[in-house]
């Protein structure tokens, strides 16, 4: 059964960083383009950064210039190096497949705030 285990997520003020880690128990992984999205209360989950299995990225526009995705296929891993946060960034995050084929897992919590 295909597993993702999101973590990293904390409690951060403006401005601050942090760095989310997904593990995916895919046996395809580093043939999958992959990945982090992102609900916030009220509102639906969004895709806000893609890493394809050839390592090109794509952002949303509300992250982009803030936000890296990268992966390690050795660790079948994807990372989101988040700098400069704002409040509206909270949210649970997620990753996944792009599409999101897979079971969704139980996503990490980012709160920025002061």
């Amino acid at each position: 059964q295909v597993q993702l285990v999101e973590s990293g997520g904390g409690l951060v003020q403006p401005g601050g960083s942090l760095s989310l880690s997904c593990t995916a128990s895919i046996s395809t992984f580093r043939f999958n383009d992959m990945g982090w999205y992102r609900q916030a209360p009220g509102k639906e989950r969004e895709l806000v950064a893609t890493i394809t299995a050839g390592r090109s990225t794509a952002y949303a526009d509300s992250v982009k210039g803030r936000f890296t995705i990268f992966r390690d296929n050795a660790k079948n891993t994807v990372y989101l190096q988040m700098n400069s946060l704002k409040p509206e960034d909270t949210a649970v995050y997620y990753c996944n497949q792009v599409p999101a084929v897979t079971s969704w897992g139980q996503g990490t919590q980012v709160t920025v705030s002061s």
